[in-house]
C-alpha cells in the first residue's frame, strides 16, 4: 500500500505521458490521412502550414516532449481550421458545378418507379 502510495505521482505522469503521445500519434496519422484525401483541394500556403505542423509534431513525438507535442498539435489545428473553410469552398463548388447529389437523386427516382405493390397479409 505504501509503495502504491509512493508511486502514485510517477504513475500519474507516465500516465499522462502516454495519453499524449497516443493522441499525437493519432493526430499525425488524421492528418496524413486527410492531407492526401484534400491536398488538391487546399492552396499551397494552406498545405505548407499543415506540413510543417505535422513534421514538428512527428519530431516531438518521436522525443515524447509533452510541451512540444502540445504546441504542434494547436499549431496543427489552427492550420486545419484555416484550411477547412477552403475545402468546404471547393467542395460547394464541385457540387454545384457537377452536381453529383442531383445525378444521385434522379437515378433513385427512376428506380422508385418501379416498385410495385404487393399485397400482404398479416399473421398474428
Amino acid at each position: 500500500m505504501k509503495e502504491a502510495k509512493a508511486n502514485e505521482e510517477a504513475d500519474k505522469k507516465e500516465k499522462e505521458t502516454i495519453e499524449k503521445v497516443n493522441a499525437a500519434d493519432s493526430m499525425i496519422f488524421q492528418t496524413e490521412k486527410q492531407l492526401k484525401e484534400f491536398g488538391d483541394k487546399l492552396s499551397e500556403g494552406n498545405k505548407t502550414a499543415i506540413e510543417g505542423a505535422l513534421t514538428e509534431l512527428r519530431a516531438a513525438h518521436g522525443t515524447r516532449d509533452l510541451a512540444a507535442i502540445d504546441a504542434s498539435m494547436e499549431k496543427i489545428n489552427t492550420a486545419w481550421q484555416a484550411a477547412s473553410q477552403e475545402i468546404y469552398n471547393a467542395q460547394q463548388a464541385d457540387g454545384g458545378a457537377q452536381g453529383p447529389a442531383a445525378g444521385g437523386a434522379a437515378e433513385s427516382t427512376s428506380a422508385e418507379e418501379n416498385v410495385t405493390d404487393v399485397n400482404f397479409e398479416e399473421v398474428k
